[in-house]
């Protein structure tokens, strides 16, 4: 165990160093960048480059070095690619067909066959499309190192995959949450090979199957010095030794559905619980076995995100639902800060950088707010009205934001 989270140290360490964006919400997993991002743009200012994507995905991209990788796929789901850009002046590199589907279902018309977003590190990028296949390629070729197409589950007809892989040290973990099995699956990042599977523990038996799916991206936190693996579940949020699998501890809930990634401080896990009537719970890490009961610090029950996944600063949680109601919370307490309403729809999760809070919302527009106890608007942006679904992603001074159609590299200009 020492080793594994020795080598996560490490790793974590070079992304800061290298201006780096590894996976979905960035190296810590917790929606910080920590560059001198630009407060102000539009279509004609602070625009370093604008690449366009073809076919459809809401992946959010990922960045090493100077590589920009995402997904996209056909809008009828047979055929998903892989596009690699050159971070510096948004040219092509690669584009890869990665996998063919011959029968997939059929996906609502918010998500996409290319949500989950890729994980990058030296020389490697790894693919993953949900139940239709995860893949490892090498970054400066394009070859596929190893394939699997056997981690399926049933999303349901109209909803369709979503969850991100996360890397740690030598191994690739996600979440596997359909409406027919339910497990979390640590691979051998090297071979794809299993090391481990633990299959929820959570009674299904009773849950209608289309309350059993989940499409969540499991989070490490730190704890007494060592760390746990917090992965939601439909009805249960669920901590694993990330070892080896062993379950730790859980919460049971009555939701579902459930997109946003957890986030960690002040000893306490924040954890959206359900897709219909989302809530924030701040849970204790400690304990053994069922902890529902004992653990829970305490629950915000109204105007939290169904999608989008808050971003915790100094003592502040900060949250916008998809009505765009924003949200500033006490991380201690629960209590509510401030609320206010942002323009527009929102499913992207919530970046911070430099005391800032970018909010973008389905418009492709830009609310930025100071990171603070008093609601202040600091620049309003918009990128001219392209749907926006993905997360933002931010390496060195840059953004990058991807729309419907295409990917920008935003940047306050030297002139």
């Amino acid at each position: 165990m020492r080793s594994i989270f020795t080598l996560l140290i490490t790793l974590n360490a070079s992304l800061v160093a290298q201006d780096n964006w590894s996976q979905f919400r960035g190296p810590a997993t917790d929606g910080h960048a920590r560059g001198d991002l630009p407060l102000s743009w539009n279509e004609k200012t602070n625009i370093v480059w604008k690449a366009k994507v073809h076919d459809r995905g809401w992946s959010s991209p990922v960045i090493w070095k100077n590589q920009v990788w995402l997904t996209t796929a056909l809008e009828n789901g047979h055929k998903l690619f892989a596009v690699c850009l050159d971070r510096k002046s948004g040219k092509v590199i690669h584009d890869l067909h990665i996998f063919d589907v011959k029968k997939p279902q059929r996906v609502a018309a918010i998500n996409s066959y290319a949500s989950p977003t890729p994980a990058i590190e030296e020389n490697r990028v790894y693919l993953h499309y949900g139940t239709y296949g995860t893949a490892c390629l090498d970054t400066s070729t394009g070859r596929t190192i190893w394939a699997r197409r056997d981690l399926n589950c049933d999303h349901e007809a109209a909803a369709g995959p979503g969850g991100s892989i996360f890397l740690m040290g030598d191994l690739l973990i996600m979440n596997v949450d359909g409406r027919d099995v339910q497990y979390v699956i640590a691979l051998d990042k090297a071979t794809g090979k299993d090391l481990w599977k633990t299959t929820r523990s959570a009674n299904y038996s009773k849950v209608p199957v289309n309350q059993r799916k989940a499409y969540c991206t499991p989070t490490l936190i730190p704890w007494k010095g060592g760390h746990q693996l917090v992965s939601p579940a439909a009805k249960a949020v669920v901590s694993y030794d990330p070892a080896n699998g062993k379950e730790l501890w859980k919460v049971l809930h009555r939701g579902w559905s459930i997109a946003p990634r957890p986030i960690f401080g002040h000893g306490l896990a924040f954890v959206i619980m359900d897709h219909d009537r989302p809530e924030l719970w701040a849970i204790r890490p400690g304990g053994r076995g069922d902890v529902t009961e004992s653990h829970i610090a305490w629950k915000q029950k109204r105007g939290m995100p169904a999608r989008s996944s808050p971003v915790l600063v100094d003592g502040l949680i900060f949250a916008v639902n998809h009505d765009g109601i924003a949200s500033c919370l006490d991380a201690k307490t629960g209590a509510v800060v401030w609320k206010n309403r942002l323009k527009g729809d929102y499913s992207a999760s919530l970046l911070h950088a430099g005391g800032r809070i970018y909010f973008f919302n389905e418009n492709a527009a830009c609310t930025v707010i100071r990171a603070a106890r008093q609601y202040e608007i600091l620049a309003n942006n918009s990128l001219g009205g392209e749907r926006l679904m993905a997360s933002p992603a931010a390496a060195g001074n840059s953004l990058f934001v991807r729309t419907e159609k295409h990917l920008y590299r935003i940047e306050r200009s030297s002139r």
